[in-house]
């Protein structure tokens, strides 16, 4: 039996190098020595998400509990995972008190270290830079086997512990008997971005320049009279979504497996993101929700994953003309700006620019797929930031940012982000901001409102959570402006204006 420790160094070591051959090296050493009914176990840690899905603990409830961490390592990673299976199993009347036993005994036994550690895999906050296509690929080197024999298999299990399992017993022979199955859904294929679809279009001898809609990314399954949905994350959302049931139903064909989205159209264009999903946990009527597809993976007993994109296209077309997503097969970049405009005319995020002649390399995002989406920066003020975690210990990483308020003449907090920070920009942030300190609450240092950041996004969606009314979408830090006052800082209106133009 292993100890979790070893896990934990092991994640720490990955946590400090930047190095994608380092962490990739560290991790296959960790899984050579583990024992076969481990290594499973261990895939799924070591990417942050355990074999049974999300454990399902809040944040301020693991981190309440006030335990005097153990001083020598006993914990296996047999017992973590034994643990989580029980605290996952605590449900109805009293479950409370008991995941809270469980979580008491559990930390209780847990070095510092470890304790760490299972407090952010069960938050989700393990950001140590072992994502799932980087452990599928450790998952190789300790197997010995080609990492593109690995990806696919991960691709048509869509479970990094099964993977892991196989390559570990059964080897390349293993992993090429894995095959695609009706009803058993496939990790999807993903984009890189572009700054320009000019350049993306240029990129490929000929491309598909396509709408990229802002709906639920699914994939639907059907043989026979029967149909299933899946979501990107491999959830099943059939009892959703009877419009995209009912789409897949009027196919002329007997089998088949298609990748799209469903999205909720209103009478003055697409809904925002957060509204399709609200629709779609209301269980929307067949009338609410629009189903677009554009890929098709598998017909009548037919695998495409490796025919190129541009066959798939066709054939799509031929099966299902009213439901594909706008596109056009071009090696034209003056075409492909044509399209984009359409998109964004029609109320659409941007443009997907895809490698006609490429394959489905689903769980990738890989250079065949380049969205390009209009870019928007404002300047926004930081409130605060929080103590970073793994190779950005010791740095202030995860800022709190504000919008002015006209009204008030102070600021108003519209969302957070650690993304797009070098470590010398991390430094000098954590340098300054602390110069700021105003107070402390938890692992977030709050700061007097001085400093103006120009921050880049896709958009904002309406939130209960912060008192502007709205959060950004996938913010990124751009620079800061030394040259900017904080009265110069875009308003909390000019971001509440952004929730029109959808």
């Amino acid at each position: 039996m292993t100890l979790l420790a070893d896990l934990v160094a092991a994640s720490n070591d990955v946590a400090a190098t930047s190095s994608r051959s380092r962490k990739i090296a560290v991790l296959a050493d960790l899984l050579r020595r583990l024992d076969a009914g481990e290594a499973p176990i261990a895939a799924g840690l070591l990417s942050g998400l355990p074999r049974q899905g999300r454990v399902g603990v809040g944040y301020s409830t693991i981190y309440a509990l006030e335990q005097a961490p153990a001083r020598e390592a006993s914990l296996t990673i047999g017992d973590l995972d034994f643990a989580i299976v029980q605290i996952q199993r605590a449900t109805g009347s009293g479950s409370a008190a008991r995941r809270k036993a469980l979580l008491v005994g559990l930390l209780g036994r847990a070095t510092a270290a470890e304790a760490d550690f299972v407090k952010r895999l069960f938050t989700g906050e393990l950001r140590q830079g072992a994502l799932t296509a980087l452990v599928a690929e450790a998952v190789a080197k300790a197997a010995g086997v080609a990492p593109e024999t690995a990806r696919r298999a991960l691709m048509m299990t869509g479970d990094l512990p099964r993977t892991a399992e196989i390559a570990l017993s059964s080897g390349e022979e293993g992993l090429r008997a894995v095959g695609f199955e009706i009803f058993r859904p496939i990790l999807p294929m993903l984009a890189a971005t572009a700054e320009t679809v000019a350049g993306a279009v240029a990129g490929f001898e000929r491309a598909s320049v396509e709408w990229k809609l802002d709906g639920i990314r699914i994939q639907v399954h059907r043989r026979g009279p029967e149909v299933r949905v899946f979501t990107r994350n491999l959830n099943d959302i059939t009892h959703a979504v009877p419009a995209t049931v009912a789409a897949a139903l009027r196919l002329p064909l007997e089998q088949a497996v298609l990748d799209g989205e469903a999205l909720w159209m209103g009478d003055d264009g697409p809904a925002a993101f957060q509204d399709t999903v609200a629709q779609i946990d209301r269980q929307a009527s067949p009338e609410g929700i629009t189903t677009f597809f554009f890929d098709l993976l598998h017909v009548d007993g037919e695998d495409l994953l490796d025919v190129p994109l541009e066959e798939r296209a066709r054939r799509l077309a031929e099966i299902a003309p009213e439901l594909e997503v706008p596109r056009l097969l071009t090696s034209d970049p003056a075409e492909g700006e044509r399209i984009l405009d359409e998109a964004l005319g029609a109320g659409h995020e941007g443009v997907v620019v895809k490698d006609a002649a490429s394959p489905y390399a689903a769980g990738r995002r890989g250079k065949a797929w380049r969205k390009v989406k209009p870019v928007r920066t404002y300047d926004l003020v930081v409130l605060g930031a929080e103590w970073g975690h793994g190779r950005r210990q010791g740095w202030l990483s995860n800022l709190h940012l504000g919008a002015r308020d006209p009204a008030t003449g102070g600021f108003v907090m519209v969302g957070k982000t650690f993304k797009g920070m070098t470590d010398e920009l991390l430094d000098w942030q954590t340098r300054e901001l602390l110069e700021r300190e105003t107070g402390r609450r938890g692992i977030a240092v709050l700061v007097r409102p001085e400093l103006v950041v120009e921050v880049a996004l896709d958009g904002v969606q309406s939130s209960t959570r912060y008192p502007g009314g709205v959060a950004l979408r996938f913010a990124r830090v751009k620079r800061y402006r030394p040259d900017k006052s904080p009265e110069e800082a875009d308003t909390i209106d000019d971001l509440r204006a952004l929730l029109s133009t959808r």
